[in-house]
């Protein structure tokens, strides 16, 4: 009776472990599928299949948007109206917010409507993102200053649908930008012909692949931005003080899945060199803005240092400022000047 007990036991336990084994599969990889549905999957010239995260695969997707619907009216807030908006991305519901600046006292707004600015968040877990609060005072600033200011969630940020596959392995927070380019073109009290872009973070290595891949953008801001080359991120990323992966890091994170297939970039330069945004910067369409401070313990100030290297290779219009002293959010002293030398740029080529 006592080794029937103990038999029984361990049978008990073991279904409770594959139980759990299963669920952490399906719950790890479900989200990972949907990085390479058969809609996206694209040939080059030679008939090769291409990644979705290589930057010609996602030149090859159209990105049609759609109606922006008002989901809730914030109110006035002096200068502007704040809405919490709705858009379409890949057949997914997405919200954002969305900041229209009021007209001057007597006026009207600009001929051809308010020139318009996307900002892209930076990394917030995203069950603790909030559409209205996250990055407020950011979109806030601009609006009173006349644009009008449209800052997404990623698709499974707060209400949107969709699952939050990350911004650097996966190129949907990608999809979903370029698909809100095409809505807010369309959009009334918006200008089409003046669309910059805001970056910050994870925002700004979504912004970079953005900038790469549509001609809309005219002009960008990118703020400490994770915008290395894939080389970069492998081997040049200093993770912040005490930061330890969690056990499933090294067999099912979305880049150990790439490095079974791939290799890593040192030993297969080929592929990681056409999914780093940072080797297009010769297609960019506007002049870009860098910002970034020195004692920045997130993202390594070297990923900024290439980017205004490449992109002066590439003669592009760049303005770097480096923040002696500024942390990851350019907080602090380094707070105001940051705003208004972005503003600056904005006003200057919007």
């Amino acid at each position: 009776m006592f080794f029937s007990r103990n038999k029984l036991l361990l049978l008990l336990l073991l279904a409770v472990v594959f139980t759990f084994l299963g669920w952490f599969v399906f719950v790890r990889f479900q989200g990972n599928n949907s990085i390479t549905p058969p809609s996206i999957e694209r040939e080059d010239e030679g008939g090769e299949q291409l990644h979705p995260l290589t930057i010609e695969a996602m030149r090859q997707i159209e990105y049609p948007g759609g109606e922006i619907k008002i989901e809730k009216d914030l109110g006035n807030r002096g200068n502007f109206r704040s809405y919490v908006i709705s858009y379409p991305s890949d057949g997914l519901k997405l919200f954002a917010l969305m900041n229209v600046p009021n007209p001057p006292a007597g006026g009207q707004k600009p001929e051809g409507g308010w020139p318009v600015i996307i900002l892209n968040h930076g990394y917030i877990p995203p069950d603790q993102y909030s559409t209205i609060n996250s990055y407020q005072a950011f979109a806030d600033y601009f609006a009173r200053n006349g644009f009008l200011v449209v800052k997404p969630d990623y698709r499974g940020h707060a209400d949107s649908e969709g699952n939050s596959e990350g911004g650097h392995y996966s190129p949907v927070y990608t999809y979903d930008v370029l698909n809100i380019i095409s809505s807010i073109k369309r959009y009334p009290d918006a200008n089409p012909q003046k669309l910059g872009m805001w970056g910050h973070s994870m925002g700004g290595n979504v912004t970079l692949r953005a900038l790469v891949v549509s001609k809309d953008i005219r002009a960008s801001v990118i703020a400490a931005g994770v915008v290395g080359s894939a080389e970069d991120l492998f081997y040049n990323w200093r993770r912040r003080t005490g930061f330890r992966p969690p056990s499933w890091w090294a067999t099912a994170s979305a880049r150990a899945l790439l490095v079974q297939t791939y290799g890593e970039p040192k030993d297969n330069p080929e592929f990681w060199n056409e999914i780093s945004a940072i080797n297009y910067v010769d297609s960019i369409n506007g002049p870009v803005q860098i910002h970034h401070g020195t004692n920045d313990e997130s993202v390594p100030k070297e990923f900024s240092d290439h980017l205004n290297e490449a992109l002066k290779k590439s003669n592009k219009e760049v303005e770097y400022f480096v923040y002696e002293g500024g942390d990851h959010n350019l907080s602090g002293n380094s707070h105001n000047l940051f705003l208004s030398r972005s503003l600056t740029f904005f006003r200057q080529n919007l």
